[in-house]
C-alpha cells in the first residue's frame, strides 16, 4: 500500500509499505495491504512501518523518522496524535 505520513509543517514519509501499526485511541491496531477502508482517530505515540524495500535516507524529509537497527525495513515515527485515513490502498497518516 502506499503511505504519507503528513504533519501541518511538512509530509515526513512518502512510499510503499506492507504492514503499519497505530497508536489508536482505542489501542494499537494494524493495518495490511488490500485492508478495508479505514478512518481512525490516533492518539500520542509510535507509528511503526514494515517498508516494501529497504529504508533510504533520502526518502527522509525530517529527523522524526527513526530506522530501526536490526531489519532495514522498519521505521518508526513517533506523533503526538492525529487521524488515519485508507482507501484504496492508500494510507493517509495525518500527524501531529
Amino acid at each position: 500500500m502506499h503511505l504519507e505520513i503528513i504533519t501541518p509543517e511538512a509530509k515526513l514519509f512518502s512510499g510503499e509499505a506492507n504492514a503499519v501499526q497505530l497508536p489508536g485511541n482505542d489501542g494499537i491496531f494494524q493495518v495490511l495491504n488490500n485492508h478495508a477502508p479505514i478512518i481512525a482517530a490516533l492518539k500520542e505515540g509510535i507509528v511503526k512501518v514494515d517498508l516494501d524495500q529497504p529504508f533510504e535516507t533520502e526518502n527522509v524529509s525530517n529527523k522524526m523518522i527513526e530506522k530501526d537497527n536490526s531489519d532495514a525495513k522498519i521505521i518508526r515515527v513517533k506523533i503526538n496524535g492525529g487521524v488515519v485515513e485508507l482507501t484504496n490502498n492508500k494510507l493517509i497518516v495525518l500527524a501531529e
